[in-house]
């Protein structure tokens, strides 16, 4: 009888002690994509920015956290052709009056809340620095066995980034910028 609760004392404990170990997915920068939109009075403009590095966590098969490096000099400006505005677009973009990617080369994201809104479908909360200044996000995720999906909207005066925007500066007229600008992301893993 001793031995048979010594027994059970031992599964019980070992059972106690059997978590689940996150696992931790690293994201291929060269299969995945961002893909940027930002729209002003007249019309828009979009193009691709590069994925430095990634990392998406999961327990299981639920995603529990992340966090990614951008490449900021990687912008590229896609609606215009080279000789007719491409590269002064992707100049003043790289520029301090948006992105100063000299002084800034990188961006972060880094999950803080994960929360399953169904099966491979989540409400992720997380920091995102742009030129060193750190707000949180909110956006929807989705996930697959090796890839992951998400729209993301951020509001480009949280970092300072206020050239030509309605809110800051309200006699623009026709020379305004949305202050938001979208980021449809996919990733490889």
């Amino acid at each position: 009888m001793k031995n048979l609760k010594s027994i059970a004392l031992a599964v019980v404990v070992a059972l106690a002690t059997v978590t689940v170990n996150a696992q931790t997915k690293k994201v291929d920068a060269t299969q995945s994509s961002i893909k940027w939109v930002g729209k002003k009075v007249t019309g828009a403009h979009e193009g691709t920015i590069n994925l430095k590095s990634g990392n998406l966590v999961f327990k299981g098969k639920k995603l529990v956290g992340g966090n990614f490096i951008v490449d900021m000099n990687s912008m590229t400006v896609t609606d215009l052709k080279a000789g007719q505005g491409k590269e002064k677009l992707e100049g003043h973009l790289k520029a301090d009056d948006f992105f100063g990617t000299e002084k800034f080369a990188t961006s972060t994201l880094v999950f803080k809340k994960v929360t399953a809104k169904s099966a491979n479908a989540y409400a992720v909360t997380a920091d995102l620095t742009i030129k060193g200044i750190t707000k949180p996000v909110t956006f929807d995720l989705t996930t697959t066995a090796n890839t992951a999906n998400a729209n993301v909207v951020v509001d480009r005066t949280k970092y300072k980034i206020e050239y030509n925007s309605a809110s800051i500066f309200s006699a623009i007229g026709d020379k305004a910028i949305n202050d938001d600008f979208t980021l449809a992301v996919a990733l490889k893993f």
